[in-house]
Parts: C-alpha cells; structure tokens; sequence
C-alpha cells in the first residue's frame, strides 16, 4: 500500500487499484508511476475552513479479481475513499467496478473498449450505472482505424480473424455491439475459425483456414505470446500476410515475446503518443513532457496507458474540486456525470458519450517496427480522426 499525503482530516482520498504483482504486474507500471509523480502536486479542494488536500491511497489488485474487490473494500472501508480509480484487467477491471458498484464508492476505469465495460458488466444503455465510469474507444473505432490500414492493401479484403474464446472475441464477433459489422460495412470479409482459448498451444487449424481464405490480412486480439506463436506457425505452414492488425498487443510491446515479430510489422490503434497535442488540466504538462519524465524515471520506454493513467487522477481531482460536497461520494459520482474536461488523454465528456457511463477518446493508426535503440518503434501511420497528429509515414507492408 502507498499513501501519499498522509491520512487524517482535512484530506480527501482518491483510491487506486493498481496491479502491482501477478500476470498483470506490468501494466500497473503506468498508473503507478503516476501516483507518484503527481501524489504531491494534486490541488487543494475548497477555499477558507473547507481547504482540503487530495491523497492517494494504493492496494494491489494481485492481477486476481476477488483479490481487487478486497482492495476496494479496503479502500472503502479503511481509507475513507471518495472515489476510486483503476486500469488494466480485462476481468480485474470490470470485479473493481463491481464493487463499486454494490458499496455506492464513484469509480473512474480506462483501458479497454467500452462495450466489453458496459455489456461485459451486464449492463444496459437504457439503464446507466449509477456509481461507475469509463473513458476508451470502442470496437467500432477499432473496426474504423484497422480497416482505412487493410485498405492500404486494397478495398474489399478477405481478413483472418485470431480472436479468442473469452469476451474479448464474443463482442469483436457479436452482430450488433461488435467489430464485425464495422468492417463488413466496409466491404472487407471476415474468416473467423472460431474462439481459441488462452494461452494457444497450437493455431494450425486457424491458419489453414486462412490460407484457404485467400486471407492476406490477419486481424487480431491475442496476447504477444499468442501473437508470436501465430506468426511463427504460420511462417511455417506457407501463410505470409500481408499486414497484421492487432488490438492487444499495443501497450508492452517489450517483452520477450517481442523478439520474435521483429520484422512483423504489426499495425495496432493509438490513443496516446508524445506526439499527441495534450496537456494536463493539472498543470500544462505536455504529452511529451510525461513520455520523458516516465521514461528519466523508470529507465523504460513510454507506454500508450501513460497518458490515460494521468488522465484518471486528472477526473478524479477535477470531480472533487467541483462537486457540491466533496466529502458526499454521491455528489462525487454526479460531478463525474456532468464533467468534461481537457486533459492528458484528450477532451473526455461524459455528457456526450455512446451510453450515460462512457466518455470516449479518438483513435488513431500505428504501426510497429524495428528501432535502433529500441526492439520496436511505434509509428504513426493514420490520423483521420486527430489531424493534428503529425504523422510518421505510411503502412509498411510484408508478406
């Protein structure tokens, strides 16, 4: 546990679920980082008697559900929590909401699309949540951005589709919420074998039927372990894509799985890059300026989840500082409700959104390839969306 500020009263805590050991340990890095680099510049809510300073308090969610809904108890209970903030885990994230949920405490969540959020909660559009809240894309916007890059191969393609057997591939595959029907608006067919569960332990089936496909595109949403398997078995079996598009493998592109796509030129969505033209509503920071601190600090390369995880204590000093009652973790949440806001991740605006709990952020294309100091480079290969992003250059083709 971290506690910045110090306990007692006259603060107002912000608690943050962050996995810190387990499967999941690494993509707690962002957040984490964040935590302290920002733990003593949060303002100060309130004006006169009512001044209150911001602390964060920090449990690991140990990449295991029960152990996250424990941390929020926790949180809750022993910290005092107003609101609660968290990422990553796409069965961690949602057992955080949960319980949230069900204990009345404001939660604000990112990193994955917001239709695995709402629908893999059971939720409803037409009937909100009331405590929980949620800034991403969505796998329409996945659809958008991969498929103006399978069109740098031509229009109309026949795509492979390596989607798993869990959540993830039942909403990338379900008729109305899903990716599919984006791209088959777009004239481009889907090969989808079926599920696959995690981790594959052998994908010849699935490249064979691509093979047959006539696929010279792949799309998909596997772990980089996956991801690595398929594209060395398919080296073997004769299969040769012409482009990879991959929604997962976007964020650690470093481990040791990375070696060998080395020359895959894997093309993925982009939320956040240096190059993006945010600021903080803390303090003006620029995208650039974090990517460097991040990376001063922690000797790592920045990390798409960077600029998201800034955003979250972002919302949550600005839902503090402008609810009716900081203290009252109902006018919290309504703050949230009604915010928008320019921030780390861009304008999030939960007025405007696809359903009452999300807030969206716009996607962009990049792809990865091989760098000089560095296993992989994220170029920025597409902008539609945010012309302001300089762009790097174009598609890189193989196969």
């Amino acid at each position: 546990m971290v506690d910045i500020a110090g306990a007692g009263e006259g603060t107002l805590c912000v608690g943050a679920v962050v996995p810190r050991t387990g499967r999941l340990a690494q993509l707690g890095d962002p957040l984490s980082f964040v935590v302290r680099w920002l733990g003593e510049r949060l303002p100060v809510v309130g004006d006169g008697a009512r001044r209150r300073r911001i602390r964060i308090a920090c449990r690991d969610s140990r990449s295991d559900p029960a152990a996250a809904r424990q941390a929020v108890r926790e949180l809750a209970r022993d910290e005092g929590a107003r609101l609660v903030v968290t990422m990553a885990g796409t069965k961690v994230l949602p057992a955080v909401a949960d319980t949230c949920e069900e204990l009345g405490v404001p939660c604000v969540s990112t990193t994955f699309p917001w239709q695995a959020y709402v629908y893999g909660r059971g939720g409803d559009p037409g009937r909100p949540f009331h405590w929980t809240y949620h800034f991403a894309w969505g796998l329409d916007d996945i659809a958008e951005v991969f498929a103006e890059m399978w069109e740098r191969v031509g229009p109309a393609r026949a795509v492979g589709c390596l989607w798993n057997d869990d959540l993830q591939g039942r909403l990338l595959r379900d008729g109305e919420h899903g990716f599919a029907p984006v791209a088959a608006a777009r004239g481009h067919t889907l090969v989808d074998p079926g599920g696959y569960g995690e981790p594959a332990e052998n994908l010849g089936a699935h490249i064979d039927r691509f093979r047959d496909g006539g696929c010279d595109i792949v799309t998909s949403a596997s772990t980089a372990g996956d991801l690595a398997l398929f594209h060395r078995q398919a080296r073997e079996r004769g299969l040769r894509p012409r482009l990879l598009t991959c929604s997962r493998w976007l964020a650690y592109p470093h481990g040791s799985a990375a070696a060998e796509l080395d020359g895959a030129g894997v093309a993925t969505l982009v939320y956040w890059s240096p190059r993006h033209p945010y600021r903080s509503s803390l303090d003006g920071t620029s995208a650039a300026a974090l990517a460097d601190a991040y990376e001063r600090a922690t000797g790592k390369p920045w990390l798409q989840p960077l600029g998201l995880a800034h955003a979250l204590l972002e919302v949550a000093a600005h839902a503090l500082a402008t609810a009716d009652d900081p203290t009252d973790r109902r006018a919290v949440a309504d703050a949230i409700g009604r915010l928008r806001l320019a921030t780390m991740a861009g304008t999030l605006d939960w007025t405007n959104g696809p359903t009452p709990n999300i807030a969206l952020v716009p996607l962009i294309g990049g792809q990865w390839r091989s760098g000089r100091d560095r296993a992989h480079e994220l170029a920025l290969v597409t902008n539609t969306r945010l012309p302001g992003v300089p762009l790097d250059g174009e598609v890189v083709l193989t196969g």
